[in-house]
């Protein structure tokens, strides 16, 4: 199965996302498009695109950069309440068609600010039962016509999306990648998408996961080809292992004095309450997770961190590469040196 290497594009309505230091039209087509050229140039296959209210829209964001970029493939985190099923299926299909088969799809159910856009059910149950019945309804519609479905949460009649996504290359329509770490969110995992994303735990977490969602899988009677895995995790990669070392421990210190502002749309979910407890294990875990990040405001993929060279980052990941994982989503800030450094040194040896 081939590997898959994605980086982050901070789609933010105020600058200094995570220490980035792009401050002046940081969010501007031009910046983002920059971003995205960059990664083409260095290797990288895409970018997640984030997703919350209080940022601009991602899907929009992902049609300009996806318009003036040749291979880079956004995947672009979307939330059942925000968007319709049917409506969803139809635009990606649409931009899917557009770009040759680019589109990737982060399905995102955790809590946000729900009443702002018109969404009422912030329960956890009936989050993941209406994602559940999103899933369904848009893999669907990708791939039949004259669909009917009738659910607790949505329902369509006699649908049919045109144009359809691209086929191509073993997959019949875009990847549907999605998170959690509940129960749930697992459920809806085993039997509904096609990737799960795990948070940057450690070696032995990922596999405990693995394993239990490949015999959720079985379990639930999955009825589409089998579940993938990723990684999304903050790779910080120097010249020497000392050195990476040293500014990892400096940033941890800035962050911890202020110097470096928290994620607003931050949420304490179970997957990111996994990694917050982390620290208990130690500061340091496996090789080189560092886990100090998460006690002084760290949040998602800046909780953990894997510190180091370019070969030890390499060999870790490669470590969870042998339990299963082959999406890797990796970002560290500045964002636009960092595209270029760990693409130019990073992915050849992982891509070896």
């Amino acid at each position: 199965m081939s590997l898959q290497f994605l980086w982050y594009i901070p789609n933010q309505a105020e600058p200094g996302h995570r220490g980035d230091d792009t401050v002046v039209d940081h969010n501007t087509l031009a910046t983002l498009t920059g971003y995205a050229e960059a990664l083409e140039r260095h290797g990288w296959d895409g970018a997640l695109i984030g997703t919350g209210w209080g940022r601009p829209d991602t899907f929009t964001v992902a049609a300009a950069l996806a318009a003036r970029t040749a291979t880079f493939q956004p995947l672009i985190a979307i939330r059942p309440g925000y968007w319709h099923p049917a409506r969803f299926a139809s635009a990606a299909a649409t931009l899917d068609h557009l770009t040759g088969g680019r589109v990737l799809v982060n399905i995102v159910s955790g809590k946000d600010d729900l009443a702002a856009y018109g969404d009422s059910e912030g329960d956890q149950a009936h989050r993941y039962a209406r994602t559940r019945e999103f899933l369904q309804i848009t893999r669907r519609l990708w791939t039949e016509e004259n669909v009917t479905y009738q659910g607790e949460h949505f329902a369509v009649a006699g649908s049919t999306v045109v144009p359809r996504p691209v086929a191509r290359d073993g997959r019949a329509h875009p990847r549907l990648y999605f998170g959690g770490a509940s129960a749930a969110a697992e459920r809806v995992a085993a039997a509904e998408a096609d990737v799960q994303l795990f948070w940057g735990e450690p070696l032995d977490g990922v596999a405990e996961r693995i394993e239990r969602l490949r015999l959720l899988a079985d379990k639930a009677g999955r009825e589409h080809p089998p579940l993938e895995f990723g990684l999304r995790i903050t790779t910080l990669v120097r010249d020497t292992t000392d050195q990476a070392w040293a500014d990892a421990e400096d940033k941890v210190a800035r962050m911890a004095a202020g110097a470096i502002t928290r994620d607003p749309n931050r949420q304490v979910a179970v997957g990111q309450r996994r990694l917050l407890d982390l620290a208990a294990r130690g500061e340091v875990l496996d090789d080189n997770l560092y886990t100090a990040p998460g006690k002084v405001g760290g949040g998602g993929a800046g909780t953990t961190w894997l510190v180091g060279s370019a070969e030890d980052v390499a060999r870790s990941l490669r470590r969870y590469q042998d339990l299963g994982i082959t999406h890797f989503v990796l970002s560290d800030t500045p964002y636009l040196p960092e595209i270029r450094r760990q693409g130019d040194r990073l992915l050849p040896l992982l891509r070896g």
